[in-house]
């Protein structure tokens, strides 16, 4: 197998395991458990219509949500609703979310007065449940995100009762860890151990995708099953065997272990049409990228089917259009013509529809060739 299919399948092997969001340099002085610096922000824009007033040191008892942002930060944007949605939701608890840009208060403002066309609203109106801020110096970003290392935004850094920091991540993301830090029941120094465990993650699949580039799979594999067994990465145990099962399909060794894990993956998705269409995707991938997916493929293809008749119109497209792609991807290509047209029959008028029109005359045109070659 080529190295650079091999790369792309270590790289995007954890899609069928949990997300996770890993900070870049854990290693770093500050990060969960540290006192939290104080803010010199300069501009206060948005005040929660009075309600809060301007931090600088943060009060004994009160939890505080200090989130990074920017206006040209689509992320960002589409976080603003679900901000004001826990700001309203802990008013009066000693609950205050800072939201810092470190752009001009001009192109603050300027992003303030327009509307998001899906809440209806704008901008403005959005934020002013919470307290939105802009520090052009810097200096706050510097000492939260440079600091912990954090180089994405948006990122939140939850500042609990005792004034430190008890958690890092995407504000979509609060809900949990910022009740229970409320509530008193955050477990600091596990969630702290868990995100050790991630940044170990995260290093040992650069050296595997290494080794994968290299078509060292054997040693990306050995390499995989010692996290496996290392207690350090016990939490990222789901990852792992994510990691291993993906470079073991991918690269040919189509084992035992390999066929019940997708299997399970398959049984977990019945009755979630839409994920179901996704694995199908993924197994075609692993077909493009030169493995031999087996019994996986009749294995997906009726998975597949099975979820048709249950399935939102919407869906349906989708399930046709993965079937006819891995039944091509498998050489049957009469079968996959016959999929691809339910498939475009049941899309809507658009770019879709004629993007798997596009697929089903190639199809038929690849058909054709083959009869021809026959004769």
């Amino acid at each position: 197998m080529k190295a650079r299919a091999l790369l792309t399948v270590v790289l995007s092997a954890v899609v069928l395991a949990a997300s996770w969001s890993p900070a870049e340099a854990l290693e770093s002085k500050f990060g969960i458990g540290s006192e939290a610096p104080s803010l010199e922000i300069e501009h206060w824009i948005q005040d929660g219509n009075g309600f809060f007033k301007p931090v600088t040191e943060f009060k004994s008892g009160n939890v505080y949500v200090v989130e990074f942002w920017a206006t040209w930060c689509g992320p960002c944007i589409m976080s603003m609703p679900h901000l004001a949605e826990l700001q309203n939701k802990y008013r009066g608890e000693k609950v205050q979310i800072i939201s810092v840009s470190d752009e001009s208060l001009d192109e603050v403002k300027a992003l303030l007065s327009q509307e998001n066309e899906d809440e209806g609203k704008t901008f403005e109106e959005i934020t002013s449940a919470y307290s939105l801020t802009t520090d052009p110096d810097r200096s706050v970003h510097e000492a939260y995100m440079e600091a912990a290392g954090e180089n994405g935004i948006p990122t939140s850094f939850i500042v609990g009762k005792s004034g430190h920091v008890e958690w890092i991540g995407h504000p979509m993301e609060l809900d949990e860890p910022l009740s229970k830090v409320i509530n008193d029941t955050w477990d600091r120094e596990a969630y702290k151990a868990e995100r050790a465990a991630q940044q170990d993650f995260q290093e040992s699949m650069q050296k595997i995708a290494m080794l994968a580039g290299a078509d060292k799979i054997d040693e990306a594999i050995e390499l995989v099953k010692e996290n496996l067994a290392s207690p350090s990465q016990k939490s990222m145990k789901d990852e792992w065997e994510s990691v291993l099962n993906g470079l073991k399909l991918s690269s040919g060794k189509l084992d035992d272990d390999v066929l019940a894990y997708f299997r399970g993956a398959i049984d977990e998705r019945k009755g979630d049409a839409g994920a179901m269409a996704g694995f199908g995707y993924s197994m075609y991938g692993a077909i493009q990228r030169g493995g031999s997916i087996g019994a996986l493929a009749d294995d997906t293809i009726n998975a597949l089917k099975a979820e048709v008749s249950e399935a939102e119109d919407r869906i349906k497209p989708a399930l046709y259009n993965a079937m006819a792609l891995l039944q091509d991807g498998i050489g049957d290509t009469k079968a996959a013509i016959k999929s691809q047209r339910k498939s475009v029959e049941l899309a809507e008028e658009g770019r879709q529809k004629d993007r798997l029109q596009d697929l089903l005359d190639e199809l038929i045109e690849k058909a054709k060739d083959g009869d021809d070659k026959d004769e």
